[in-house]
């Protein structure tokens, strides 16, 4: 956002990066969350794009990092459908050992031996963050249920938080990954639905000068309108600011329903962008229904036959993917 607008509204600050709004739900998870860690599973943790997974993780690691008898291991690899076994267990490695044995062995018997030895050795529970977690192939997740196995057969307790599009639940919940998906505890992040004018206010109260209010920025209607159509803190950042830089451009202040109207997409709620939040691509959702990606095309924007466009949505719904 550029110093001009946000001169002209009092911001002395963006509207990105701002810190946690925490709802009653999001303290009840963190609640259930804490003791799951500490028994040794596998935890799913699926929210839509954009509703705070990631902060959300970062406050739960915040809490953790102050508790005597867990320890905390982060997975940094970032292109995740890429990521194996292997990747995830030299983050342990990283975490767990001495700089001098951090390296993990490069035979696997040897590896998977030293690293259970490691975890043993902590005396307390470990846990790995894996975010972005939608992407990791199908074995990955078998091979990670079979290492928490094993470090609970050897005396050690791990788990492992995987994060990810609610794609990550609808897909531990197919019979095909029934072995993984019945052993794992899944949870589902609302972020901040049913308080998005709270957030609103809450986001506009951390960002502006004190000598201002949210009303002086935008009006009461205005912020009615948005936490109507908006659903997550991504959203409600980004057309905040469009907002905003129209507000400043046609020098109107505070920001009226109307404004809102002018830089709001009509498409936001469309299928395709709501898909997308959940994790489905249209080659993704073309490798799920085992069609091509032509055909999926042609139902994102209606051009099927409406007893085809009917069979895909039931397709879809059985599969947990909203339509």
């Amino acid at each position: 956002m550029l110093s001009d607008v946000m001169n002209y509204f009092g911001l002395k600050r963006t509207l990105d990066y701002v810190g946690y709004f925490e709802t009653e739900e999001q303290t009840n998870l963190f609640k259930e969350l804490q003791p799951q860690i500490r028994q040794g599973r596998l935890i799913a943790l699926s929210g839509v794009v954009g509703c705070g997974k990631t902060t959300a993780l970062q406050r739960l690691q915040s809490e953790l990092a102050s508790s005597k008898d867990i320890i905390i291991s982060r997975s940094l690899a970032v292109e995740k459908d890429k990521v194996s076994l292997a990747v995830l267990m030299t983050a342990l490695f990283y975490d767990l050992a001495t700089e001098k044995d951090s390296k993990p062995p490069t035979q696997s018997e040897q590896r998977e031996r030293k690293l259970l030895a490691l975890i043993q050795k902590c005396r307390k529970s470990v846990v790995l963050f894996v975010d972005e977690a939608h992407d990791l192939h199908h074995s990955t997740l078998k091979q990670i249920k079979r290492l928490i196995e094993l470090a609970r057969h050897n005396g050690g307790t791990l788990s492992v938080l995987l994060a990810g599009h609610p794609k990550l639940k609808n897909d531990l919940r197919r019979p095909s990954l029934e072995e993984i998906g019945a052993r794992a505890s899944v949870f589902q992040l609302e972020g901040i639905r049913g308080y998005q004018q709270e957030y609103i206010k809450w986001l506009l109260s951390e960002c502006i000068h004190d000598d201002y209010l949210p009303y002086d920025l935008i009006t009461d209607e205005a912020i009615a309108f948005l936490a109507e159509r908006l659903t997550t803190p991504l959203q409600i950042e980004h057309y905040l600011r469009l907002a905003f830089e129209e507000g400043y451009k046609v020098g109107t202040k505070p920001i009226t329903t109307g404004v809102i109207e002018e830089i709001l997409s009509l498409s936001i709620n469309d299928l395709e962008p709501r898909l997308i939040r959940y994790g489905y691509n249209a080659k993704g959702l073309a490798n799920l229904l085992n069609i091509k990606t032509t055909e999926v095309n042609s139902f994102l924007h209606g051009q099927l036959p409406p007893g085809r466009t009917q069979d895909l949505r039931d397709q879809m719904l059985k599969m947990g993917i909203p339509c």
